[in-house]
C-alpha cells in the first residue's frame, strides 16, 4: 500500500494522498497534512500525531488487502456501536414509501433508551424483550413488520462477522392481531348517513368521500384540487403506509361531493390548497360519532371504518380481491383477505333463512305444518 506527499500552492503545509494507480480517482486523499516548517510546539505537536495516524491508516488498508479472499475480518472495521451499524444498514437499504425499516430503527432506539448499545449485548434474550415490546405497543401486522426490519439488520451483521451465532435465530416474527372488531357500515348505513345532517359538513362530505373512495384519513385531509382530472383522481394521491399511487373513477356520490366543495370554497373568501378543511383525527372522529347516532346508528364508527365498509360492500357485489387491493393501494391481495373483510354476520335470521324448508315435515312446528 504506497502513500504518496504533494506540497500546496503555499508550500507551507503537505498534504497525503492513497495511491491506487494513475487513473482518475485513484488517488484519494487521506484527509492527512503537516506542516513543512512548524512554527511552535502545536504545529510539532500535529505534525507527530498525523504521521503516526498515518502510519495506522497504511496498516490498516495493508491488513485489508491481505485478508481478501480470507474469512478474516479486520477488527478496525467492526463499529463498536451497534446503533451505528443499524443506522448505516437503514441508510442503504431504504427505500421511498416502505416505513417500516426506518420505524424499526427508531423503536429499537427507545427500547434500549440509548444511542449506544455494543454488540456483545444484542442477545437473544434483548431480541425476545425487544419483540415484546413491540407486541405490547402495536396491534396488526406493525410489530411483525418492525422486529422483521430488526432481523434485517442483524442478520447482515451477523454476516459481517459480528456475531459468531445470530442472537434472532429462534426468536421469530409475531403480529399481534386486535381482540376488537372494527364496525363497518351496510348499504342501508349508508343511506341512513346521506339523509341525516351533520354540525360540521366539513368532515360529513369528508367521511362520505371516504366511504365513496376507500381512501384514509391521511389521504383525504391532504387532498388537494389539482388531484383530480375530470372525474379520475390521479395518482397524486398517495397512500402513506404502502407507498403506492391510486388512480380511482369517481363514484356520483363521491364526484358530487367533490363539486359541492369547489362551489363552496369559491364562494367563501377564505381559499386553500386543500379539498377539505378539517380538524385533527381525534376531533374528526368525534363529530362522526356524534353524527352516526343522530342518524340513527348504534354502532362504533371511527374514520377508518369508512375504509373498511368500502371493501366489505364491493365484496358483497362479488369484486374480486385483486380489483379491490388494487382500489385501496395495496400490491397483494393478503390485506383485503386478513384484514377488509367482514368479521361479523350481515344478518343472521335472512341467513339461516337460505337453508331449505320443506312445506311439510316432521321436524317442522306444528303450527308451520
Amino acid at each position: 500500500m504506497n502513500i504518496i506527499n504533494r506540497p500546496n500552492s503555499k508550500g507551507d503545509k503537505i498534504t497525503f494522498y492513497y495511491d491506487y494507480g494513475r487513473k482518475p480517482g485513484q488517488r484519494p486523499s487521506t484527509g492527512i497534512f503537516i506542516y513543512t516548517k512548524p512554527k511552535d510546539q502545536i504545529q510539532k505537536n500535529h505534525n507527530k500525531q498525523c504521521l503516526a495516524l498515518l502510519e495506522v491508516k497504511k496498516s490498516q488498508l495493508t491488513i485489508e488487502q491481505q485478508a481478501i479472499g480470507s474469512a478474516f475480518i479486520p477488527a478496525h472495521k467492526f463499529k463498536t456501536n451497534f446503533i451505528e451499524y443499524y443506522e448505516e444498514f437503514v441508510n442503504l437499504n431504504s427505500r421511498k414509501g416502505n416505513r417500516h425499516l426506518t420505524n424499526s430503527l427508531k423503536q429499537f432506539k427507545k427500547f434500549v433508551k440509548s444511542d449506544i448499545i455494543p454488540p456483545i449485548d444484542i442477545t437473544e434474550n434483548l431480541c425476545k424483550r425487544f419483540r415484546q415490546y413491540l407486541i405490547d405497543k402495536y396491534s396488526g401486522e406493525t410489530p411483525l413488520n418492525y422486529y422483521s426490519r430488526f432481523k434485517w439488520a442483524v442478520n447482515a451483521a451477523t454476516s459481517d462477522g459480528y456475531f459468531h451465532k445470530n442472537p434472532t435465530e429462534k426468536v421469530f416474527s409475531k403480529s399481534n392481531p386486535s381482540t376488537t372488531l372494527k364496525e363497518n357500515l351496510e348499504v342501508e348505513e349508508y343511506l341512513q348517513l346521506l339523509n341525516t345532517p351533520c354540525f360540521n359538513e366539513e368532515v360529513m362530505n369528508a367521511f362520505i368521500f371516504s366511504c365513496y373512495t376507500g381512501l384514509r384519513w391521511c389521504d383525504v385531509k391532504e387532498m388537494k384540487w389539482g388531484d383530480m382530472q375530470g372525474n379520475i383522481l390521479t395518482t397524486r394521491i398517495i397512500q402513506q403506509k404502502t407507498g403506492q399511487p391510486v388512480t380511482l373513477t369517481m363514484h356520483p356520490i363521491a364526484m358530487s361531493i367533490f363539486e359541492k366543495q369547489r362551489s363552496r370554497k369559491s364562494a367563501s373568501s377564505h381559499k386553500t390548497e386543500y379539498v377539505f378543511s378539517l380538524p385533527t383525527a381525534n376531533g374528526a372522529n368525534k363529530v362522526v360519532d356524534l353524527w352516526v347516532h343522530r342518524a340513527g346508528i348504534d354502532k362504533h364508527i371511527t374514520w377508518s371504518c369508512a375504509r373498511l365498509s368500502f371493501s366489505i360492500l364491493l365484496q358483497d357485489k362479488n369484486v374480486d380481491d385483486a380489483t379491490i387491493a388494487y382500489l385501496m393501494g395495496h400490491t397483494t391481495t393478503d390485506q383485503v383477505r386478513r384484514t377488509y373483510k367482514r368479521h361479523r354476520p350481515k344478518n343472521q335470521v335472512a341467513t339461516i333463512g337460505l337453508l331449505p324448508t320443506p312445506e311439510h315435515s316432521l321436524y317442522l312446528p306444528a303450527s308451520v305444518n
